[in-house]
């Protein structure tokens, strides 16, 4: 079965990131806005940080500050680690548009770039698509790339931050891993994105990939992010 559509069956029966070591209180459920939010657009300046947390052991790893650094025709979000060292940065083609990802270990630039968040603000929207990615510096190859993005609904989320009402969605993505040792490579998310920030609140991911000729199945890459202050 294709890994994208099995993800796709069993994320119903899926807690967010099935046992992963609790990092905040869960979402409580509240109906969706009478208005539909506004999505806060980008200005020069905005800046979000966040706690990244280990989920195998539930610990702070680091604390990452990403800003709004340029705006033209891509829009730039430069990111430094706790101790001031740069990282690399998030490119978008347009405000929720994503060409250059750095949250996965390694640089993904995809072709054509992908929707970082839910182009409607509605509990029932959905959208499924295909992209190649490159891992930068190696833009000469390319792999495919398969995602499921669905909304699952309202949420009051509280993090260190405060209190956000936050549309909760999940990516479900199956890709074609880079290491040649490694097959059905998929990637699962959760995302709380609080429109009144132009950026999510909380996001915990978690990966798998068979391996070997028994076809064992391993984890990887359960990591979080919760905010810890906006501007």
């Amino acid at each position: 079965m294709n890994p994208l559509r099995r993800l796709v069956i069993s994320s119903a029966a899926l807690a967010p990131l099935g046992c992963a070591a609790p990092t905040f209180d869960r979402g409580l459920p509240v109906a969706a806005p009478k208005q539909v939010p506004s999505i806060r657009p980008p200005q020069i300046g905005q800046q979000w940080v966040y706690n990244k947390i280990n989920q195998f052991t539930g610990k702070v790893q680091d604390q990452i500050i990403e800003s709004v650094e340029i705006i033209s025709q891509q829009i730039t979000i430069s990111r430094t680690d706790q101790a001031g060292a740069k990282l690399a940065s998030e490119i978008q083609s347009s405000w929720g548009v994503i060409a250059s990802d750095p949250h996965w270990g390694r640089v993904q630039n995809y072709s054509p770039a992908i929707p970082l968040w839910p182009e409607q603000m509605s509990a029932s929207w959905s959208k499924q698509f295909s992209t190649r990615y490159s891992i930068a510096g190696f833009p000469e190859n390319s792999f495919t790339w398969q995602q499921y993005m669905y909304c699952a609904g309202w949420e009051k989320l509280t993090v260190p931050a405060g209190e956000f009402v936050c549309l909760r969605y999940q990516n479900l993505i199956s890709f074609q891993s880079d290491d040649l040792n490694k097959y059905d490579s998929t990637r699962h998310e959760v995302i709380w994105f609080a429109p009144q920030i132009g950026r999510w609140v909380a996001r915990e991911t978690s990966g798998s990939y068979m391996v070997g000729s028994i076809g064992a199945v391993l984890n990887e890459g359960k990591t979080a992010w919760q905010l810890l202050s906006w501007k």
